[in-house]
């Protein structure tokens, strides 16, 4: 089934209740649809067929989720891409997916054409108060007769290529079905009890399934609001303040934003019945910090794009633990963890490979016949993350297979060494990547931005000398102060840009 279907049921019945806040537009439900039907009246009287697929190329716009509708409606495949990309990972993208329309911010529009043949310019539209010369305004092409019916998809048809941020190679897309959208919104609905009271601040990117599959679509099939916002975390520290949302989704790099904001000057956010953080492993030290400065106890979440957004979560009526991921969201996801060189499952406790199949699972990459054949086998996905499973029978993040630092013989989690240098109240920030080593072939080395000027690297030492934890081949034996830390479009650390500044190898200690 076409999953619009879903949202056009939801303004039937809650027409007039607000569905959308972005700047200063807001959009009811009624007006929600009756613009994507418009849009995608659009798309279908120019040549727009079914299974097309349509470039998105902006940021958190006011005119992304209805002409993302639009596209459904039309029965077109939607191309999220993400507005952080270089020219050539764009480029890849674009022409990969074979996107046959644009949609994209005016000033772009020029620029994202260059050397691109798959779009012509009458298939370009564009948004935001910037026109070019090149494309059609979205609000022109939204006054002509509207799209009555949604066209028919199936379940197996792909609603969406979600590109990968393509950290260590070109971007991978890959193909997310109507059914994987449905379910994941309907786990996301039942697990957080979302109806159409609750109020979702999102910050996170559409260009991600942690801002659209995770917070805005289920927040759409709730018959809830959403305010979308572009990340400034003093606007979004007002935000939730004076707009009182019951949700909010942020990445670590978010929270960690707010706690060096706010330092000591406290601020209760007491409206937040749900903040999930999920896209990376919560430093502890700075989780309490938030608790602290906020009021709010979050709980963490796992997915990944080939797994529709949220996977794996902690649950509101249960107790915390620290460092857990929580537990799948298993009716969306069945789980293993799996030896990752003999394919065995692993005991309770001990690290291996986590491997899921189910409903949330994406039908596999666009184009990649081999990456596929490595990736899902006999029916399961090899997500590349190591985990263990807790006594309680939460599952705990370890490291990306391909982050792990092999130094002396020995393996060495970054994270768990980032975890223990974030207690250190001389650290703002701090990644752990593994650089050559002329005895150990690989040493633990922090990049770090430290909490205020005057900070050394020895300073950072004597932290660590005096750290059971950061001990041994887990010290590091190299660091290094840097003003900031390279992220992803995704707001993960840009661990392959670190690698490449910082790899170079230096003298054995």
């Amino acid at each position: 089934m076409n999953f619009l279907n879903v949202i056009e049921r939801v303004a039937r019945r809650r027409g007039d209740a607000l569905a959308l806040r972005c700047g200063d537009t807001e959009l009811d439900y009624r007006a929600l649809v009756d613009i994507a039907a418009a849009f995608a009246g659009h798309l279908v009287r120019n040549g727009l067929r079914p299974g097309d697929r349509v470039g998105f190329f902006m940021h958190n716009e006011p005119e992304y989720l209805p002409a993302l509708l639009g596209v459904w409606k039309a029965g077109g495949v939607a191309v999220p891409l993400n507005y952080m990309y270089t020219a050539s990972a764009l480029a890849h993208a674009v022409q990969d997916s074979g996107s046959s329309w644009l949609v994209t911010l005016g000033s772009d529009a020029e620029r994202l054409l260059e050397g691109m043949d798959s779009v012509a310019a009458d298939h370009v539209v564009t948004v935001g108060p910037d026109g070019g010369a090149v494309g059609v305004p979205f609000g022109d092409v939204i006054v002509g007769d509207w799209l009555g019916e949604t066209i028919p998809r199936l379940d197996a048809d792909d609603a969406m290529l979600m590109y990968t941020s393509g950290s260590t190679g070109v971007p991978k897309g890959v193909r997310l079905t109507h059914r994987n959208v449905a379910a994941e919104c309907e786990a996301v609905l039942d697990l957080w009890n979302l109806g159409p009271g609750d109020h979702g601040l999102v910050a996170t990117p559409l260009f991600h399934v942690g801002g659209l599959c995770w917070a805005t679509l289920p927040l759409f099939v709730a018959g809830g609001s959403v305010t979308l916002r572009r990340w400034n975390v003093a606007r979004w520290l007002d935000d939730a303040e004076e707009l009182r949302p019951t949700v909010a989704t942020l990445v670590p790099t978010m929270m960690i934003d707010i706690v060096n904001h706010l330092g000591v000057n406290h601020r209760g956010l007491d409206s937040l019945r749900i903040c999930g953080i999920g896209g990376s492993a919560l430093p502890e030290a700075r989780l309490h910090e938030f608790t602290e400065a906020v009021g709010i106890t979050p709980v963490n979440a796992y997915g990944q794009t080939e797994q529709s957004g949220l996977a794996i979560t902690q649950r509101l009526d249960r107790p915390r633990q620290d460092g857990s991921m929580g537990r799948p969201l298993e009716q969306i996801v069945e789980w293993r963890i799996i030896d990752a060189m003999t394919l065995a499952p692993v005991a309770p406790g001990d690290v291996g490979e986590l491997q899921v199949r189910g409903d949330a699972v994406a039908a596999g990459y666009w184009r990649l016949p081999e990456v596929e054949k490595d990736r899902f086998i006999d029916g399961w996905f090899r997500t590349g993350d190591l985990v263990r499973q807790g006594v309680g029978g939460d599952l705990y993040y370890v490291e990306r297979m391909d982050d792990m630092i092999i130094s002396g013989g020995e393996n060495v989690y970054p994270q768990m060494v980032e975890g223990h240098l974030q207690e250190c109240p001389l650290i703002a920030e701090v990644a752990v990547i593994g650089t050559p080593h002329e005895r150990f072939t690989q040493q633990v080395t922090a990049i770090v931005v430290p909490s205020r000027p005057d900070v050394t690297v020895a300073d950072i030492g004597d932290f660590c000398s005096g750290h059971a934890d950061l001990q041994g081949l887990h010290r590091p034996r190299r660091i290094e102060i840097v003003s900031e830390i390279p992220r992803t479009g995704s707001n993960k650390v840009d661990r392959p840009a670190l690698k490449a500044r910082f790899g170079a190898p230096i003298p054995a200690s």
